[in-house]
């Protein structure tokens, strides 16, 4: 029942993404691509297993502020001290992993001409990085986006992605770039990597 549904499981691949922040529903329908009333339910399974808790906020009304007012505003989050929180974080992880090989495979079929490419930032848990995807090489605009895009709603973030010929990379990389020297620096993993960098 956990995993029953591809809604449920962006559902959890967001919470534990970003397991510090509370969301609204509004909010992960956007994130996940979904109707309203698919998240809703999806959410009410969630806290009936005990994995997400609800947390209702009064608004004043016209402020963000948190003071009692007329408005209600439900927030949901990962429930930490959930008997399976651990279990569900290790089953996601190895998900994620998954996830990216898959990634990279499409990335490899319908980008053929890249030279370099480097996941940083989300996919190496760094966010300090620059940048989520460094792509060094001939591209294809499009074909890159659309396969970014999908991605994204599979996994529930944005990706921060960075383009480069492979002259420009080279031109950068010689002047010691800030961008490439935090990039570098930063957690990342060279999946394509053509110009042994």
């Amino acid at each position: 029942q956990l995993f029953g549904s591809k809604t449920r499981l962006k559902l959890l691949r967001i919470f534990y993404t970003e397991s510090d922040k509370a969301f609204f529903v509004r909010e992960l329908s956007r994130l996940v691509g979904v109707q309203i009333n698919a998240v809703r339910r999806e959410l009410k399974i969630l806290l009936s297993m005990d994995i997400v808790q609800e947390k209702i906020v009064k608004l004043k009304e016209g402020s963000n502020e948190l003071e009692v007012g007329e408005k209600l505003r439900r927030y949901y989050e990962l429930n930490p001290e959930s008997i399976i929180y651990s279990e569900l974080q290790a089953l996601l992880i190895k998900d994620k992993i998954a996830g990216q090989k898959e990634f990279i495979q499409e990335f490899e079929k319908k980008m053929s001409d890249t030279q370099l490419l480097v996941l940083s930032g989300e996919f190496t848990n760094d966010k300090k990085a620059p940048t989520d995807l460094l792509v060094v090489g001939k591209i294809k605009p499009r074909v890159l986006a659309k396969i970014v895009e999908d991605y994204e709603k599979d996994f529930g973030f944005n990706i921060r992605y960075t383009v480069m010929t492979e002259e420009e990379f080279l031109d950068r990389r010689y002047v010691m770039d800030k961008f490439l020297y935090a990039l570098f620096e930063a957690d990342n993993l060279k999946v394509i990597n053509k110009m042994g960098v």
